[in-house]
């Protein structure tokens, strides 16, 4: 294009890799107006007008709406003022980046489990899936109940023992779905939450629960972090199995 003057729309868009659609559309909105041929109508772009596109894709690269840029186009000069704006669409990125990343981890779970399983209820995948959509909240609780230390550690377990930890769940939910009714004290029913305990205590380690053993239950908001988790259980399941976890840890009255 170097010598050249005008420029036909096609030759903008191959050249910025800007859809000739966006272009009508920045013309529509008066963010980027190029002449307009006297008969044709066709638009004709100058040197200006590819200087004027640059700072349009720059703008909106570092996160500005079409608005904003409008008003960032008129500027001769930028200010320190320019950094606030940038510090607000960079802390928009970051949150943005997390919640990407979040759904990155949250997808090789779900594939790794399904490559795993084959079959999964729906109930339970949903459980796992809200679990990890939930996990920064549950930090929060943690760090406002002083239990950061506790949660630093979970959080820090590999993704081989969480897929454990997950399988260990999906084969409880297959099993208390068969077994739920029965007597707690049936030794299937029994079998089922040894073996449940067993894979959380391996999987939490002695770290953690010599640090929950010192845990003060009475300073802690359990209600606050029930409601930030789902069950993919009935309210009676729950009981049952509650009841099953209370005999199996000689805990009954």
């Amino acid at each position: 294009m170097k010598g050249k003057e005008n420029f036909a729309i096609g030759e903008i868009s191959a050249k910025s890799g800007i859809s000739i659609r966006t272009l009508h559309y920045y013309d529509e909105i008066g963010l980027l107006r190029p002449e307009k041929h006297p008969i044709s109508g066709h638009r004709i772009y100058k040197n200006q007008d590819i200087v004027t596109l640059q700072k349009i894709t720059s703008l909106k690269f570092l996160g500005y709406s079409l608005e904003e840029i409008a008003n960032l186009l008129g500027e001769a000069i930028f200010t320190v003022s320019l950094n606030d704006t940038l510090q607000l669409h960079l802390q928009a990125l970051e949150e943005e980046k997390e919640k990407v990343e979040q759904s990155i981890h949250a997808i090789k779970r779900v594939v790794s489990l399904m490559e795993m399983e084959a079959e999964i209820d729906s109930s339970v995948l949903f459980t796992l899936i809200h679990a990890i959509k939930t996990e920064p909240l549950q930090k929060e609780w943690m760090a406002k109940n002083e239990l950061a230390d506790i949660g630093e550690k979970l959080y820090q377990k590999t993704e081989k023992e969480m897929q454990d930890l997950d399988k260990t769940y999906i084969q409880l939910a297959k099993e208390l779905k068969l077994l739920y009714g029965r007597p707690v004290k049936d030794p299937e029913v029994q079998k089922m939450i040894t073996s449940y305990l067993e894979a959380s205590f391996t999987f939490l380690g002695e770290d953690i629960l010599e640090s929950l053993a010192e845990v003060d239950l009475e300073n802690i908001n359990i209600d606050e972090l029930e409601e930030q988790t789902h069950s993919p259980f009935t309210e009676n399941e729950e009981k049952w199995l509650h009841e099953a976890i209370i005999y199996n840890m000689g805990l009954e009255d």
